[in-house]
């Protein structure tokens, strides 16, 4: 197993430049994903990832040790690499011991109008994003749109937050919500705060149902909300001082409530 010491070493730079440079990511079409969690949830969906890092003092640990063993047996790279290289990799406080570099998986063709679907207009922050996509896939909506403006979903932040429900999903980017919701087949339903009925007077139960999500703050452009066939809020009687919910929560509410008004 080769071990790497040297920042000189030119896969350990081309290693660096994926962790830290979004442009690198997107030209090369590959991603870290940093953890034991992540590495399984893209074998589950993809197999073996071709590649495989682990910090020299996390090659001992039991679960770090067999990952490498198999990834060996099953023709990956499996490189060893000094604590303070692997830090400069790791985009945690606490490193996990294990990374794996992967290349993107290929992007789905058109989406499909005719499956349970998220739509997410706007939404920029990382966090929320990865959020969204793990509830989505928690829920069995395994279909999601994002708009031109949204954040990337295979960013390591975003990676980290949604766990690797990105691998469950079919991911559709800079996606034209708008034409989509036009040519939708069943019920669509934005989030909006004024002029909108309230998430527990609406008809859930028919089949497809998409559901549409803005950024917080600007919410819903006016030109995805025209589209939809009805707003939806989310009523809040005990929240005088709140205006809105985070749009993780808000997603989490309705999807699961649509779950619920299914018997599911």
């Amino acid at each position: 197993m080769k071990v790497i010491a040297s920042r000189e070493n030119p896969a350990f730079k081309t290693w660096k430049k994926l962790a830290q440079s979004g442009h690198a990511r997107k030209e090369r079409r590959q991603i870290l994903l940093e953890g034991i969690h992540l590495v399984e949830s893209w074998h589950t969906a993809h197999g073996m990832p071709p590649c495989l890092l682990a910090s020299e003092k996390s090659r001992a640990r039991a679960e770090i040790a067999d990952w490498l063993a198999a990834g060996e047996r099953q023709g990956a790279q499996c490189v060893v690499l000094a604590d303070a290289l692997f830090a400069e990799l790791s985009g945690t406080e606490t490193p996990g011991g294990l990374i794996a570099i992967v290349h993107l998986p290929p992007a789905p063709e058109t989406p499909a109008t005719d499956i349970d679907s998220l739509l997410l207009d706007g939404v920029q922050d990382p966090g929320n994003l990865g959020s969204l996509l793990r509830t989505a896939a928690a829920a069995g909506f395994s279909q999601v749109l994002l708009s031109v403006g949204c954040a990337n979903p295979f960013s390591p932040k975003t990676l980290r937050a949604g766990q690797g429900a990105q691998f469950q999903l079919r991911i559709h980017e800079t996606a034209d919500l708008a034409a989509f919701l036009a040519a939708f087949a069943g019920s669509s339903f934005a989030t909006a705060l004024l002029d909108a009925e309230s998430l527990y007077a609406i008809d859930l139960r028919p089949r497809p149902v998409a559901w549409v999500f803005g950024a917080e703050g600007s919410g819903v452009r006016s030109c995805v909300l025209a589209a939809a066939r009805q707003r939806v809020r989310i009523p809040m009687p005990g929240a005088q001082s709140v205006e809105s919910l985070n749009v993780g929560h808000a997603a989490a509410i309705c999807l699961f409530e649509t779950l619920r008004v299914r018997g599911q």
